[in-house]
């Protein structure tokens, strides 16, 4: 096998210097690059956003207080998610609630918690799903500016309350300030 014409040229052979610049140039890139921060970063912690320009967490939803009347005590949080949907850099907390039962499933109430000024508790800002409806969330989950749930229901007062036997699929999606609803057909029925 013949080389290539030129392969046999002096400036086309690496030697160890070449090796050596190449490691040189690329440390002094890599070393640029971690002194260099995005103003969000360089700016300091405000209070707002993390070091890695998320938003802080959301309030804490059990130390919000709920419109849910549960006969003396207190409704119990067993669904929490967060997200800055109106990009504030502050997150908000959206809690699925119900009072506490023996037997059955009570219903669920869906609200979005913002946070106070320092000192004061979260409060609720918004009611998406009052129990005052009588459904219970099934699926859920928050994503940047949307929330998805299962809304799980019952067709008569026979129905026993551990069993429903209706159920849809909404989504709140974040627009123009404000949360709107959208409701998937409910399963069964024709579209």
């Amino acid at each position: 096998m013949q080389p290539l014409p030129g392969a046999d040229l002096p400036h086309t052979q690496p030697r160890a210097v070449h090796w050596v610049a190449t490691a040189a140039a690329m440390a002094a890139v890599i070393a640029l690059a971690a002194l260099i921060k995005p103003p969000s970063v360089a700016a300091g912690n405000d209070g707002k956003s993390d070091h890695g320009g998320r938003p802080a967490p959301g309030p804490d939803a059990s130390a919000a207080h709920y419109p849910v009347d549960c006969a003396g005590t207190e409704p119990e949080v067993y669904k929490q998610g967060s997200a800055d949907f109106d990009a504030d850099g502050r997150a908000e907390t959206v809690a699925v609630v119900r009072c506490r039962a023996a037997a059955g499933t009570p219903p669920s109430g869906m609200y979005v918690v913002s946070a106070a000024k320092p000192g004061r508790s979260p409060r609720v800002t918004e009611t998406l799903v009052d129990p005052a409806e009588g459904m219970s969330v099934g699926e859920f989950a928050v994503r940047e500016n949307e929330i998805s749930a299962t809304l799980l229901g019952y067709s008569s007062p026979d129905v026993p309350r551990s069993k429903p036997d209706k159920q849809r699929n909404v989504t709140w999606t974040w627009e123009n300030g404000r949360f709107r609803l959208t409701a998937e057909p409910v399963p069964g029925t024709q579209v």
